[in-house]
């Protein structure tokens, strides 16, 4: 087999592939003998017409199309692997030869990754946000801790307060007509946790069990639920019941009822190592996404829409599982935002192409490192899904199967950040300062 390429622009390519007629005519075989079993020719058992006889009754065009079905696939895939082409679309076949005796040819227009100019990606100057733990930190993590930790006792008798949990019963009328869509039974209210509409929380403090109240609130003007948006409301309100909660105090008992801990003391040296640690994690992604964003931005690359597009599919299509998690559904959602698919699509595109380039640009990075996925890496990735599926390394082999590469590929831009945060240099945050000032007052 031979093959050329012919580049048309940035990302488009022609393949033109010559098939050796022996190839072909073993490919053309191979369409008699799944032909033949399908046709009926008196005088012959179906399977057992000679070649020459099925060629009479059928004609030796239907052999050559399916032959062509048979050599395509496998000489575009060898072409493709020959001249190192990374095709991302579909390709575009064009029969340019086939005839009886001679070689096959054919040609393939084909969207192939753009190339990717790379800019500065190694020794790139970062911030690394300063970690520490104070007493208030600690604290505030208590608090926190005690709220978790809290009983709910029912009150039987005084007033709603703000922190309360309040069950009510309640109707609506908007603009003088009962609305049936907006009735609550025994629904729980926060007091305080702004979870309901603008302004009813608030009206519901000080009321009793038992008590009836009117709420009146106006819906604001962004609302998701355009309709209601602006208008103004009455709800009629039943206080069923109200829960507080009782917060136990902080001390040894309470150490050793939330924890591992002794007593109080230890309960707040391990609140400070569990805090340093977090913080100290979160301060090494900001340097890897530092790191990242400014490699990426200053790459050079066109971005072929294909990928585009595919990309603002897989946005779309994380948003619609988010919010089937909630209950809610896309469309109901595009409605109540008064926006369409393709107004959303279109808000989703910058984020769609950074993600892109983001990528293409780890790939051209891992190429330009020599960075390779080993048997090693996946053997380890494999592990770690295991423990965090909670699965067998077995099963977790047999659920990805079908999808290797897929995770070679994840493993690959893994191993691109890591190299692009193992060579930037981490700035002090006061010398960061001290050159952001520097440069203000010369541009003043």
């Amino acid at each position: 087999m031979k093959s050329t390429v012919e580049k048309l622009d940035r990302n488009r390519v022609v393949l033109e592939v010559e098939v050796e007629e022996p190839q072909v005519a073993r490919a053309i075989d191979q369409a008699y003998k799944k032909l033949v079993r399908q046709v009926n020719i008196p005088g012959f058992r179906k399977g057992k017409v000679p070649r020459f006889i099925f060629e009479r009754y059928v004609g030796k065009e239907p052999l050559y199309s399916e032959a062509i079905e048979i050599i395509i696939p496998h000489a575009y895939q060898e072409a493709l692997a020959e001249n190192k082409i990374e095709p991302i679309d579909m390709p575009q076949f064009e029969i340019v030869q086939v005839e009886e005796g001679r070689p096959f040819i054919f040609k393939a227009t084909v969207e192939v990754k753009p190339e990717v100019k790379l800019g500065l990606y190694k020794g790139l100057e970062v911030t690394k946000p300063e970690v520490k733990v104070t007493e208030e930190d600690i604290d505030r993590y208590l608090k926190e801790l005690q709220e978790r930790y809290a009983e709910m006792v029912v009150v039987e008798e005084g007033p709603v307060q703000v922190g309360d949990l309040v069950s009510i019963d309640f109707s609506t009328v908007v603009n003088g007509e009962e609305r049936p869509d907006l009735e609550g039974k025994d629904q729980l209210v926060e007091i305080g946790s702004q979870m309901f509409i603008p302004g009813f929380e608030e009206q519901l403090v000080g009321s009793k069990v038992g008590e009836e109240r009117e709420i009146k609130i106006t819906f604001p003007e962004d609302y998701r639920d355009k309709e209601l948006a602006g208008k103004e409301a009455v709800f009629r309100v039943k206080v069923l019941g109200i829960k507080r909660k009782e917060l136990k105090p902080i001390d040894d008992e309470f150490a050793r009822d939330v924890s591992e801990c002794e007593n109080l003391a230890e309960l707040r040296e391990d609140i400070r190592r569990r805090l340093l640690k977090a913080r100290e994690e979160a301060a090494r992604a900001a340097v890897r996404n530092q790191a990242v964003a400014k490699a990426v931005e200053g790459a050079e690359v066109e971005l072929p829409q294909v990928l585009v597009n595919r990309r603002l599919d897989v946005l779309v299509n994380e948003l619609e599982l988010n919010l089937r998690i909630q209950g809610l559904k896309l469309d109901k959602f595009l409605a109540d935002s008064g926006k369409t698919m393709e107004e959303l699509r279109s808000e989703l595109r910058p984020r769609a192409e950074l993600e892109v380039k983001r990528d293409l640009v780890l790939e051209a990075i891992a190429k330009a490192e020599g960075i390779e996925v080993t048997h090693e890496d996946l053997e380890q990735e494999i592990e770690r899904l295991a423990q965090a599926y909670r699965q067998e390394k077995e099963k977790i082999k047999e659920t990805l199967a079908g999808d290797l590469e897929g995770l070679k590929y994840d493993i690959m831009i893994k191993k691109a950040i890591n190299f692009i945060e193992s060579h930037c240099v981490v700035v002090p945050r006061q010398e960061e300062e001290k050159q952001e000032k520097q440069e203000k007052q010369e541009e003043a």
